[in-house]
């Protein structure tokens, strides 16, 4: 039977073999064909001729169903004769831009070689051999997908390989690059997106395999399809096409300048002259390019204003007119609404200023030195970071420099050292504007140090800076009075970090001796043609190291009888000056910060009324800028540090109450809350917040404390409005005693109460009797409420920050604690407070992950102080161990509220009111004991 089956078999191959090459094979054939592929028993040579009537229909069938079982007989050729491997391989290699125009035969013959190199690992039979070509063109066929994710995924295959593969058919490249052009076109986002990608990578090839006389075309050509995408209606497009266009770094100037351009300016038009191209190419290009960067710049996504940004910094490059053009849209960029965005082009600027493209004019000038006032502090830092680097053109702008620099010194003192540093660079690089204006200098700093002034203010300091900075440059060496580096050795300490980029402080020291030997006088001042010069004269006046000044300043405080110091008294004068200085010299910047956090409070009082006029959102903008810079502050241990906790702690309570404001009076949200809950959540919030605000701070003067105690009746009064408070007699128990306290109060201050608190005190007396307010209407109380207005907090530096550290030493989740189940065990701790009195009472609470908690009391007498610390060292045993390998405890220090008379917390063996947390909760790792 089955020498039957291989005669009709040859009969049916001969006839295959002489019919025209458009006719294929029947599907009885291919049947017979394959009982005699998986037969052991066929002969070699009827194997053979099966395979070269496959092979040759592989090549000249175009019906894909019949192409389909062909490769699936190519496999099983493969699969049971091993040394037709190769030759299906190589078969299938050389087909496989057949397959291009579906997807589902390319898939199929991948399939096929896959399944190939898996079963022989031989070299030749892998497909480690097959070149970067021949998966391009798999995965240009993909792109042709009815699906859209598998076209995005082929795109993306591209760009991997157009990063390692290597490419020596152009037409390929090309072919790859026209076909991303024809998808930026498509109707997916996610495919667009990665088109762009291929666009700009397969672009840039085309560009690299160019000649030297058609790159600059194909670059113009790449840099205008993705302008073209500038203005697509997706974000992540828009996104891609601008990273791209980052990437450019060949491009004409007459193309970049029309990207700036909403309007097709026809530059070359007017020129006369279109290189490679025609009149309506050239055309084509500008409509594509045109304002495809302003567009960026003006988007309504910050990530895509951000990237506009980002590409400049190639482009700039390309063009110095294009640099000049684009830095008019950075200046505007600077006002934009994100903090990102405006780091981003100040970035921009400052590889402007490196690259020496950064071309500043009057104009520029007043709109850049606007943001050295920013609410952040690393966009100020950024502004600066510029200005080192600016040349300025003229005495004018460099005056407009130096005068606002001054005006914005005192708004921000934690910039002091970086605004230093600020001076000593624009000293360096402006040393004849120096000379100009060295003699109002001088006189100032002259008047100070004389004592007229404060000789060590940031004004001062930073003109002396400048002054000092400008011999550097070698241009005005003879124009600074060596007075002034003398008056610049009593500040040592305080500006030798501007001159740390290029000297040492002992170098700095001998940079200043060194300038100081001169003996001119400082009024002996001839200007001649506009040129200021000092007359010099060399001295033999002593030159002093930094351990001689170190060393005799500490001489200075008390006198010895053996004789007069061997310093001069000049010397000596200023280095009582120095000492001084120091002395007072954090005093100065306590009261900086204390006056800036007071105009903070100030404003929040004024801005308060945005709530009562339904601009919720833009008071919490407000707030969230003041609440920024609060946290850029630096403070010391004068004081500062609990005001500047207590400025951040009203911060949040306000954007809070805010919050519940508009919940409360707006009809629609108001309904909304009470149904979902909100409300309640943030009631309880805000009670937390203030109830923390009135025990974790102390030192409060009458009129700060009655601030926070009308604070503590809003939050009484507003649960006091909900119709459906649970716990409305402990709530007007709280109103009651706040407002007892409130009145007492008020009689040491002989002060007049609110009207807010008027009203409340009223509404308590006519509700005295019945059952403790529980009857009188929430109506009433809400009436209350539109009396409130917001008190201005005036701190002077006395409130103290209630805190405390907990450390569980050699504890982590690989070190845990051994214990026994059912025994108790003892968990060391180290506990650190701060600004604790005596009459407090702390607790350590240890919590499980069921939040059962066991307290442990902490006896304020075992701590010792070290200044206004209190630290402590102890074990804690916890009892309730449980049956468990391991579990996690939660630990926290804890302050009892005493300041509320009303009904006590049931709590068995520990606190007997709430509890305040002083510290965030640290977690103690915990595993069972081994037996060994």
């Amino acid at each position: 039977m089955e020498q039957d089956e291989i005669g009709e078999f040859r009969n049916t191959l001969n006839y295959s073999t002489s019919i025209t090459e458009g006719e294929p094979l029947s599907i009885q054939t291919l049947a017979s064909m394959r009982s005699l592929i998986i037969s052991p028993s066929t002969p070699q040579s009827t194997v053979f001729s099966i395979f070269e009537t496959l092979n040759r229909t592989l090549k000249t069938s175009h019906e894909k169903l019949l192409l389909h079982h062909i490769l699936k007989l190519l496999s099983d050729l493969a699969f049971h004769y091993d040394y037709l491997s190769h030759q299906v391989l190589d078969s299938l290699r050389s087909h496989l831009l057949l397959f291009a125009e579906s997807t589902r035969l390319a898939a199929d013959s991948l399939e096929v070689l896959a399944s190939i190199s898996e079963r022989d690992r031989t070299p030749d039979s892998t497909m480690g051999d097959l070149d970067d070509g021949f998966f391009a063109s798999l995965c240009f066929g993909f792109t042709k997908d009815p699906y859209p994710y598998v076209r995005r995924v082929s795109l993306d295959g591209l760009v991997s390989l157009s990063k390692s593969g290597v490419f020596e058919d152009r037409s390929l490249v090309e072919g790859c690059f026209r076909r991303a052009v024809e998808l930026l076109g498509d109707m997916e986002d996610c495919v667009r997106s990665a088109a762009v990608r291929v666009v700009c990578s397969w672009g840039l090839m085309v560009v690299a395999a160019s000649k030297p006389d058609m790159k600059t075309y194909w670059s113009n050509e790449v840099f205008a399809k993705l302008c073209s995408m500038a203005r697509d209606m997706s974000m992540e497009v828009r996104l891609e096409a601008f990273n791209a266009l980052g990437m450019m770094e060949m491009v004409s100037e007459d193309i970049l300048l029309q990207s700036l351009s909403k309007k097709v300016i026809g530059t070359a038009k007017q020129k006369g002259k279109f290189g490679q191209y025609s009149v309506e190419q050239f055309e084509m290009l500008a409509k594509s390019a045109a304002g495809a960067l302003v567009h960026g710049l003006e988007d309504e996504f910050l990530e895509v204003r951000k990237s506009a940004c980002q590409s400049l910094h190639t482009l700039i490059m390309q063009s110095a007119k294009f640099a000049g053009e684009a830095l008019n849209f950075l200046m505007d960029v600077l006002n934009d609404d994100s903090l990102v965005v405006r780091l981003q082009a100040l970035e921009t600027m400052h590889h402007m200023a490196v690259c020496d493209s950064l071309k500043v004019q009057e104009t520029h000038m007043h709109m850049f030195l606007g943001v050295l006032a920013d609410n952040s502090m690393a966009v100020r830092y950024a502004a600066r970071k510029v200005l080192k680097l600016i040349k300025l053109k003229d005495l004018e702008l460099f005056k407009l420099s130096i005068n606002s620099l001054l005006e914005n010194s005192g708004l921000y003192p934690q910039d002091e050292a970086d605004l230093f540093s600020v001076f000593s660079h624009i000293g360096r690089n402006h040393g004849k504007f120096v000379a100009f204006i060295i003699k109002e200098i001088f006189d100032e700093i002259e008047a100070a140090f004389e004592g007229t002034l404060a000789f060590d203010s940031v004004r001062v300091t930073a003109l002396l800076i400048l002054s000092i900075s400008a011999p550097l440059t070698q241009e005005c060496v003879y124009s600074i009075p060596p007075i002034m580096f003398s008056y610049a050795v009593t500040l040592l300490g305080r500006i030798a970090s501007a001159f740390s980029d290029i000297m040492d402080r002992d170098a700095f020291l001998a940079y200043l001796s060194e300038h100081s030997k001169s003996t001119r006088s400082a009024t002996n001042i001839n200007y001649e043609e506009g040129e200021p010069h000092f007359p010099v004269v060399e001295t033999n006046a002593p030159c002093y190291t930094i351990k001689e000044i170190i060393g005799s300043v500490g001489t200075l405080s008390h006198k010895t009888d053996e004789g007069p110091s061997e310093i001069p008294s000049n010397t000596m004068r200023e280095q009582r000056d120095v000492v001084t200085s120091h002395a007072d010299q954090h005093k100065v910047v306590q009261d900086k910060v204390l006056k800036s956090i007071n105009n903070i409070l100030a404003k929040v009082k004024d801005v308060w009324p945005l709530v009562h006029s339904g601009f919720t959102n833009e008071l919490l903008r407000i707030l969230r800028c003041w609440k920024e810079e609060l946290a850029s502050m630096t403070v010391d241990s004068y004081g500062t540090a609990g005001a500047l906790a207590f400025t951040l702690h009203y911060i949040r309570i306000m954007k809070l109450l805010a919050k519940v404001w508009e919940l409360f009076f707006l009809p629609a949200k108001r309904l909304c809350s009470l149904g979902t809950g909100e409300f309640d959540f943030m009631l309880g919030k805000l009670d937390r917040r203030v109830r923390e605000l009135r025990s974790r701070f102390v030192g409060f003067s009458v009129e700060e404390e009655l601030n926070v105690l009308e604070l503590i009746l809003v939050t009484c009064v507003l649960r006091l409005c909900k119709v459906e408070i649970c716990c409305h007699i402990q709530t007007f128990k709280k109103l009651t005693t706040t407002i007892s306290h409130v009145e007492s109060l008020l009689k040491k201050e002989s002060s007049g109460p609110s009207n807010f608190v008027v009203e409340v005190r009223k509404l308590l007396c006519e509700s005295g009797t019945s059952m403790n307010g529980a009857s009188c209407s929430p109506f009433l109380f809400e009436t209350c409420l539109k009396l409130f207005s917001l008190k201005q907090f005036v701190l002077s530096g006395r409130i103290r920050h209630i805190d405390a550290e907990l450390n569980i030493p050699d504890n982590d989740a690989e070190n845990p604690l051994p214990f026994v189940s059912g025994l108790p065990v003892g968990i060391p701790f180290e506990i650190t407070l701060h600004n604790i009195l005596g009459g407090n009472k702390l607790w350590l609470s240890l919590t499980m992950d069921d939040d059962s908690t066991q307290y442990v009391f902490l006896d304020l007498n075992l701590f010792e102080e070290f200044g206004e610390a209190r630290k402590f060292a102890s074990i804690a045993p916890f009892y309730k161990t449980p049956k468990a390998n391991s579990f996690i405890l939660r630990a926290c220090i804890s302050l009892e509220y005493l300041f509320e008379n009303v009904d006590p917390v049931k709590r068995f063996g520990g606190p007997k009111h709430d509890l305040t947390y002083l510290c965030p909760e640290k977690e103690v790792y915990l595993a069972k004991a081994s037996k060994s």
